[in-house]
């Protein structure tokens, strides 16, 4: 099972970003968990560019997106908002079958950021008809290290939540395999 955990971050030391790592570290031997983070990698969304005309940038990343099985995003809140880097990335993916199907679900690195997530749960509505808004798990971050959330998330305790959040999504990501129709299954890569 291949999962693509997007952070809205690109701190280098961000929080989420942390997260998602330390998350891979603990994932099942199953899942195959990749984290995208370098969202300034990606020029500003525009419909003038897509096609023929997509950046070699974006053609890669969706390409990343169009062979995993399900995405997970963690993202800060900016100015009680998404991210600009994020909402970027969601404007890119939104016109293109990569992720129409795919189930989506969040983390959260912090015990604030409701705005944000209101908004990010609105945005991914269209994005997704599988977006999971009921498979959820945050941990409060805010200050810590990468090198320190590493350390917080091995605890028992929260290794168990990821481990629990990862075999909901798991359960998710197999029932809509299921139930893919066969000629969704083998779309040819754009």
């Amino acid at each position: 099972m291949k999962i693509l955990a997007i952070s809205g971050s690109t701190r280098k030391a961000s929080t989420n970003t942390a997260l998602l790592r330390a998350m891979k570290s603990i994932a099942p031997k199953d899942v195959e968990l990749s984290v995208f983070h370098k969202l300034n990698a990606l020029p500003v969304f525009s419909p003038d560019s897509e096609g023929e005309a997509t950046p070699a940038a974006v053609l890669e990343f969706l390409e990343t997106v169009s062979v995993v099985d399900a995405i997970i995003i963690s993202s800060p809140e900016y100015v009680r908002a998404i991210p600009g880097g994020l909402k970027n990335v969601i404007d890119w993916m939104i016109s293109h079958f990569e992720t129409t199907e795919k189930p989506v679900a969040l983390m959260h690195a912090s015990h604030r950021g409701e705005d944000m997530l209101t908004s990010l749960r609105l945005v991914l509505s269209p994005v997704s008809d599988n977006f999971q808004e009921q498979i959820f798990l945050r941990f409060p971050l805010i200050g810590k290290s990468p090198e320190e959330i590493e350390t917080f998330l091995r605890e028992p305790e929260h290794a168990s939540q990821i481990s629990l959040f990862l075999n909901k999504f798991a359960a998710v990501i197999h029932h809509s395999g299921e139930q893919k129709p066969e000629n969704l299954r083998s779309k040819p890569k754009r």
